[in-house]
């Protein structure tokens, strides 16, 4: 099986990174290359959209790992969404969800991101 990636900017600095098939040790280069590229441009929030993954492995859940962790250095966010049932099993068995940001789909995610900056922008508001 193969892994597809693709990717779009979804607004300054956020990027919605669709995967299709399976991520695994023959498949994981695809991903990594992508983030890695992307992670050159230091962006605030990555999404990774994986309604489509059917298979996660330990090679797969290393590049996920990889890329949380540099985008930590600056603050910036990787968040899930459209997790299947069987990859979603395989973060709780590692016990990496709580930690991560996982969504039903992209408007939830939407949702969420719009109230958390409407909360900064009203917290800026009222120091003046």
């Amino acid at each position: 099986m193969t892994l597809l990636v693709s990717s779009r900017q979804k607004a300054l600095g956020a990027y919605v990174v669709t995967l299709t098939g399976e991520l695994n040790g023959k498949t994981y280069p695809v991903l990594e290359n992508k983030l890695d590229q992307m992670l050159e441009e230091r962006p605030t929030v990555i999404v990774l959209d994986m309604a489509e993954v059917n298979y996660l492995s330990s090679a797969g859940i290393r590049v996920i790992l990889k890329t949380k962790k540099m985008l930590a250095t600056y603050n910036g966010k990787l968040v899930f969404i459209n997790l299947q049932p069987q990859i979603k099993k395989v973060f709780e068995i590692i016990n990496a969800l709580p930690s991560m940001r996982v969504f039903k789909d992209l408007n939830e995610m939407d949702d969420y991101l719009d109230r958390m900056q409407r909360k900064v922008s009203d917290a800026s508001d009222q120091d003046f």
